[in-house]
């Protein structure tokens, strides 16, 4: 699905990350997320896009494993 919205717990999940840090990311508009009813949620199409950016530039600095 294609227009699937992800919570906060399920994208820190995702990103292999605590739940904290998605909130201060998604406060600091470092994740593209927006809220609803005072929560965040997250577009998938928008994290897959964000992610495959950051793998992008990871390469370019050099900083790929």
């Amino acid at each position: 699905m294609l227009d699937e919205i992800l919570t906060l717990p399920e994208v820190a999940q995702l990103l292999k990350v605590a739940e904290k840090t998605v909130y201060t990311m998604a406060q600091r508009g470092e994740l593209p997320a927006f809220k609803v009813r005072g929560q965040w949620r997250f577009k998938r199409l928008d994290l897959d896009q964000w992610i495959e950016h950051q793998k992008a530039a990871s390469v370019r600095d050099g900083s790929e494993s």
